[in-house]
Parts: C-alpha cells; sequence; structure tokens
C-alpha cells in the first residue's frame, strides 16, 4: 500500500533522475507547421470579461522522452509591451488541470501587493499552530514575512504558504487571476483546505453541487467555509485520513473539483504578467524576482547550460499522479519566455521522477519557439 506521505506532500521541487518507462506511452503529435510567428494584438476577452481561448499556434513537438497521463504545454516568446505571444507552441492550452503548488508565485505576489499598500510587513513574525499547520516540513515558530516568502517558493512549504494566503485574504490571492479575465483560473484555497476537502472532512465542500462552477462572491462565501472546516482538524489527523483517501478513493476528477486549478495558456499569462507588469512598486519587484529566482526550473533549462539566460524564475508543484511546472525566462538577448507544464493522471503515484521527461518536453518547446524562421516586429499588428 502505497501512503500519501511517501508519495508526496508538495514538497521542495529538484530534478531527480527519471525511472526506466514502464507501460507507459509516448504522446504522439503532428509535426509543428513551418511557422511559428503568431501576431501580437492585445489579448481579447468574451462578453463576460474572460479571457478568451488561447489563440490558434502550432502544436507543440511531441514530448521527446514518454509521459503518461493528461498533458498540456504553453511556451511563448513575449512581446514585453503588450505582454502578448510573438511565437508559441501549445499541447492542450485551454485545458483545465490541477496547479498543485505551483499555484504559490500567485501567493507571493498577494503577498507584494499587501507589501505595497502598507497593509504588511516583510518583518511581520508568525507561530506555527494546530490551527495554521499544514502538511508536511514548516517553519520556526516567529519566522517573519520574508523568509515565508521564501521558504514558499524554495522548499514549497505548505504551513508557509498557508500562513500567508490567510494573511492577505482568500480574495487577494483568487484577485491576481480574476482581474486578468483568467474565468478557468481558480486559486482562492490555501492547501490544506483541499486536502481536507478531497479526504472528504469538509461538510460545505460535500454538501454543495455549486463549488465547481462557483465564482466571485459565491465563491468566497464557499471558500470561507472550507477553510474554516479544514482548519479544524490537527495535521497528523489530516494526513492519516488523506492517506486513506489516496489509497482507496482517490479519482482524477476529484482533482479538477478540490483543488486549485487553471489552463496552460491561462496561467502562462498570470506568469507573463507577474514578472512584466506586475503593477509592483521598484522595492517590491525586486524582493519577487530574488524569491523566484529561488525556485525550480533554471537548472534544468538547456539554455541554462548554453550560457543565454540573463535571468529565470520557476515554481512547480506534485501531487498523487500529477505533476506541474512553470515559469519565466529572460535571455541575454533581450527576448522573454514564458512556460506551463501541466501533467494529470500519470501512471506513477509519485511524479517527482518525471522532472527530466518534464524539461525535456519544456526545452522541446522553448527550441520551437527560438528557433522559428524570421524574426518578429515588436508590436506588430
Amino acid at each position: 500500500m502505497q501512503t500519501w506521505a511517501a508519495a508526496a506532500v508538495l514538497a521542495l521541487l529538484v530534478g531527480c533522475r527519471a525511472p526506466q518507462p514502464e507501460g507507459q506511452v509516448r504522446l504522439e503529435r503532428a509535426p509543428a507547421p513551418s511557422t511559428l510567428q503568431v501576431d501580437a494584438r492585445p489579448a481579447p476577452r468574451d462578453p463576460d470579461g474572460c479571457l478568451a481561448h488561447a489563440p490558434p499556434v502550432p502544436k507543440a513537438p511531441p514530448p521527446p522522452l514518454p509521459l503518461s497521463g493528461r498533458l498540456g504545454l504553453w511556451v511563448a516568446e513575449l512581446d514585453p509591451r503588450t505582454l502578448q505571444p510573438l511565437r508559441a507552441v501549445g499541447t492542450n492550452p485551454d485545458s483545465v488541470f490541477p496547479l498543485a503548488s505551483t499555484y504559490k508565485q500567485a501567493v507571493l505576489w498577494a503577498v507584494l501587493r499587501a507589501f505595497d499598500r502598507g497593509t504588511l510587513s516583510p518583518t511581520e513574525r508568525f507561530d506555527v499552530t494546530r490551527d495554521n499547520q499544514s502538511l508536511g516540513a514548516y517553519p520556526y515558530d516567529g519566522s517573519n514575512v520574508r523568509t515565508l516568502t521564501e521558504r514558499m517558493i524554495r522548499s514549497s512549504d505548505n504551513t508557509a504558504t498557508d500562513i500567508l494566503h490567510r494573511r492577505v485574504g482568500l480574495q487577494a490571492v483568487q484577485d491576481t487571476a480574476d482581474e486578468l479575465g483568467l474565468c478557468a483560473t481558480r486559486l482562492i484555497l490555501p492547501t490544506r483546505d483541499w486536502w481536507a476537502a478531497q479526504a472528504g472532512l469538509s461538510a460545505t465542500y460535500n454538501g454543495t453541487r455549486r463549488w465547481a462552477g462557483a465564482r466571485g462572491e459565491a465563491r468566497l462565501q464557499l471558500a470561507t467555509q472550507i477553510d474554516r472546516e479544514a482548519r479544524a482538524y490537527r495535521a497528523d489527523d489530516l494526513q492519516r485520513r488523506l492517506d486513506d483517501y489516496f489509497d482507496h478513493r482517490h479519482q482524477p476528477e476529484d482533482d479538477l473539483k478540490a483543488l486549485n486549478v487553471s489552463t496552460p495558456y491561462e496561467f502562462g499569462t498570470l506568469v507573463a504578467h507577474e514578472f512584466l507588469r506586475p503593477g509592483l512598486s521598484p522595492r517590491a519587484q525586486a524582493w519577487q524576482r530574488e524569491v523566484m529566482a529561488l525556485g525550480y526550473g533554471r537548472s534544468a533549462l538547456t539554455l541554462t547550460h548554453q550560457g543565454q539566460v540573463a535571468y529565470a524564475a520557476g515554481k512547480g508543484g506534485n501531487g498523487w499522479r500529477l505533476l506541474t511546472y512553470s515559469g519565466y525566462v529572460e535571455t541575454k538577448d533581450h527576448r522573454h519566455l514564458v512556460y506551463v507544464f501541466m501533467q494529470h493522471g500519470a501512471q506513477q503515484t509519485y511524479t517527482m521522477p518525471n522532472t527530466r521527461r518534464a524539461f525535456a518536453w519544456i526545452n522541446a518547446g522553448i527550441r520551437a519557439v527560438l528557433e522559428g524562421p524570421g524574426k518578429p516586429t515588436l508590436g506588430a499588428p
């Protein structure tokens, strides 16, 4: 019997040697068209104010190494003025996937907005209590906001994340998506909440059919109730119940209902704004760039080993049969890239060994985008 504790608790993401494929199926894709350039007009919205689907772009090249389950990828070179893709490739860019710990960069963005408003100090300190402890390792008592942000991104610390998420407010994190019209993106729940929901410990989650489709004030009200119920359980009790759920009752559709979710294209849009148009003060933006550079990704990029990277930031997440990675890259020749990789329903329950395979595909997508024919005129209609 495999336990969740042994399998994954959304921990620090490090590159590891992938196991030999066992029963995996290579996902075959049609070859990319000869041109990779797309126009750079502002992203359209639908009548409800939601970001439209991803623009038509060539399919991403096939994964160089086998990857099982449902897969999504979005890789784009961006116009730094309009934030629109100049060249891009994608696979299932509009399909919804669980985010796991990749969502934590939105918590950082919300924290920095609060800092700029003067409602949160980087020196404010917190203790770990029964009420705020999540699964996995956790920070020392008395850790300040700056330390918690670093642990959240570098070590993917769930307790640090939940402390900060609740401190700025559930809706403040969701706002980072809502303000961009990312209507398929849910970022509102702290980590302990979605696990409590999956384990059957939230009466609100169990008793409503409205949660998955809820938006705005209705979603906030439900999330607040789910959060209150999740905090009634000790982390060790939640861990035991969650182990039992994953060992005996897990269904992939539960991940899409309980966890924070997005699409490769929508989350790539969030990452683009997060780094190129964050609306932060110079001090807050410096904090953001320093902390996000601690996340995993730079060392796994072919561009890094080629000496082409001026700055890179990344964040990933893993869970039961799921793996996610996202990142932002500035090259030394002043090109701006975003990438988002998503895997759901993998044959492996513990997915961290798939990291090498994931970045083989990410690197293939980046190569296809950067080596596309012609050089676009930035901002061209």
